[in-house]
């Protein structure tokens, strides 16, 4: 039927896009469930096998028993910790693929970790730093100058591409490799204090130390979401994204703002944790499509939800002992990293 005009009327898309978001709820709102069952999880499993009821009850009344020093003063900040470290990894995993267009792009392939730890490993055998609390501002130094170095060395020539980026990611990685252990073979006494944070866990982290990175952390995810939109722009190209009102070089140095203050807050807190920014964007893809908005919602669900989880399993596999969480992740990531580099298409457009 034509309408006055004579001019046939489109073709309403309202109902479909009303489903899509539907979904897009649906899948958060399970995220978001799945989340809560990890933090009971990881308050409640450990090493010592304490009683549900216990946990519950010593989790509300901190009666000074034994049971209660376990849930309050080792459990909780620890679950604590794996929130805001799942978070900003996942996030800043999300926005480096989305910057670079590659989704094989995480903290730890583009050397972003391994810049936060060899700052810190400079500050352990220089300068005598001891303590997270001490590494984090060198760790937020060397995350900025390592990324920043990645995507200068990727992003040149006139047809950057995403292997580029890798293979620039990989040569700067082996570069600060070689120079940590350099370091460490030299100053013999500053390898017993670093390879306790580089490990990679969430266990014995002191309080003052997820204190003073967590508002960083906070910072880096509120900023984070805040470039869901610009993202979208940029992932059409600078020209379209310009024409748009967006501004690609302001979208890329926020970008790259949030990622040091999330990976340099989780690095410093943790010790570098390999392959979590990588899957956890894959994840949230599969569910979300291409919008950067929901990408980042759900990769600051999924984020935690898949550390604390790893954390839990890295408890119970070799009980009473423990695995670090980041030899878990490494174990997970590694069989994924596999499969996207066997596919032909490495875009995540």
């Amino acid at each position: 039927m034509t309408t006055g005009t004579g001019v046939l009327p489109a073709p309403s898309t309202t109902p479909a896009r009303a489903d899509r978001g539907g979904r897009r709820w649906t899948g958060l709102l399970v995220g978001v469930a799945a989340l809560v069952v990890a933090v009971a999880l990881s308050i409640a499993v450990g090493s010592r096998s304490l009683g549900l009821g216990v946990v519950w009850q010593v989790l509300w009344h901190d009666d000074g028993s034994p049971a209660a020093v376990i849930v309050h003063s080792l459990r909780l900040p620890r679950t604590l910790l794996g929130i805001g470290v799942g978070a900003a990894l996942g996030l800043a995993g999300t926005i480096m693929q989305a910057l670079t267009r590659n989704p094989l792009a995480e903290p730890g392939l583009l050397g972003v970790n391994l810049g936060a730890s060899t700052a810190v490993v400079l500050a352990i055998a220089y300068l005598g730093v001891a303590g997270a609390t001490g590494y984090v501002w060198f760790a937020f130094a060397g995350a900025a100058l390592s990324a920043a170095a990645v995507f200068a060395l990727g992003g040149s020539g006139r047809n950057p591409t995403p292997e580029r980026q890798i293979l620039a990611g990989i040569s700067f990685t082996s570069v600060l490799g070689a120079l940590v252990w350099a370091v460490l073979v030299t100053r013999r006494e500053a390898f017993d204090r670093y390879r306790h944070w580089d490990v990679g866990s969430l266990a014995d982290r002191e309080t003052a130390t997820i204190v003073q990175v967590m508002p960083f952390i906070a910072v880096g995810i509120v900023l984070a979401l805040a470039l869901g939109r610009q993202l979208n722009a940029l992932s059409m190209g600078d020209e379209s994204a310009t024409s748009l009102g967006a501004r690609p070089a302001r979208i890329r140095f926020l970008g790259m703002v949030a990622i040091t203050l999330l990976c340099g807050g989780a690095t410093a807190a943790s010790g570098p944790i390999w392959f979590l920014g990588l899957a956890v964007p894959y994840a949230s893809r599969l569910f979300t499509g291409s919008d950067q908005r929901w990408i980042l919602a759900y990769s600051l669900v999924l984020g935690p939800t898949l550390l604390l989880l790893s954390d839990v399993l890295g408890r119970v596999l070799v009980a009473p002992a423990e695995l670090p969480v980041g030899v878990v992740t490494a174990f997970l990531g590694a069989p994924l990293f596999i499969a996207l580099c066997r596919r032909r298409k490495l875009s995540v457009w």
